[in-house]
């Protein structure tokens, strides 16, 4: 499942509190997006049929819950980068980033920290 940049925004608005009306979604909102209400139920229609979120109906109200996990959405989202721009490789993708300098040195460290094994400082796996 792809999310569009909207769709992320929608998501992430979901992932906060949920269940959600399309208002409280609208609400969380980042304060550039003055997304009409129609605008925001169409693509919430779209998370629907995405299978990205679920919808149940309370009275005349609709309550949308994520169907998915931002974790798992991001693993999707990043599987496909590497297939897309990578030749499908997370190795290039690694690469690409720390030769961009875009990771700070505390997150230099951190990934090491995973690359030699995913050892916290007491020792254990995480």
């Amino acid at each position: 499942m792809k999310l569009t940049p909207a769709e992320w925004k929608l998501m992430h608005a979901a992932w906060k509190a949920h269940p959600a009306t399309a208002r409280g979604i609208a609400d969380r909102l980042p304060g550039e997006n003055k997304w009409a209400y129609t605008t925001i139920k169409t693509m919430l229609t779209r998370l629907v049929t995405k299978g990205a979120l679920a919808e149940r109906k309370e009275g005349n109200t609709s309550l949308y819950e994520p169907l998915i996990s931002r974790r798992k959405a991001r693993a999707i989202a990043l599987q496909a980068l590497a297939s897309d721009a990578f030749d499908g490789t997370f190795g290039a993708l690694m690469h690409f980033m720390v030769a961009q300098e875009k990771i700070s040195p505390a997150e230099r460290r951190r990934l090491k920290e995973l690359l030699d094994g995913g050892r916290n400082k007491g020792g254990t796996k995480r």
